[in-house]
């Protein structure tokens, strides 16, 4: 039983960790955008979907391009250093790992993310014409 409870306090600790390091980086950053926000100043931006590429094949924001997170380091090449670079995601978490990785690693300057993600999303899409 005394197992069972060092795992549990461990798991807890962790989702908190991972909630602290979200928080404090998201601050840090301050690249947080609200819809309207987002929507107002994206045309200038590079749009980034995070998300797999069977999210992004469904439905996605218009003029956006897909970098999956797990590729990210790999493919920012594709990026343009001297541009905004918009994220968005399905939530905040991803979004600030992307930016922080490229501000910090690769010195982008200016990154900004859709605050509370695509699932949240006012703005015009671009659905699949595949058919599943």
């Amino acid at each position: 039983m005394l197992v069972l409870y060092v795992v549990l306090a461990i798991i807890v600790l962790a989702i908190l960790f991972n909630w602290l390091y979200i928080r404090f980086y998201s601050k840090k950053l301050a690249g947080a955008l609200s819809n309207e926000d987002f929507q107002s100043t994206m045309r200038k931006a590079q749009i980034i979907d995070l998300r797999g590429t069977d999210a992004f094949d469904q439905s996605h924001i218009l003029g956006a391009r897909n970098i999956p997170y797990t590729q990210l380091k790999m493919s920012f090449a594709e990026m343009r250093p001297d541009l905004p670079v918009y994220l968005y995601a399905d939530g905040q978490s991803i979004c600030v790992r992307a930016a922080r990785y490229l501000v910090n690693k690769k010195g982008f300057k200016n990154v900004k993310w859709l605050k509370k993600g695509y699932r949240d999303w006012e703005g015009k899409t671009k659905a699949s014409k595949k058919s599943y």
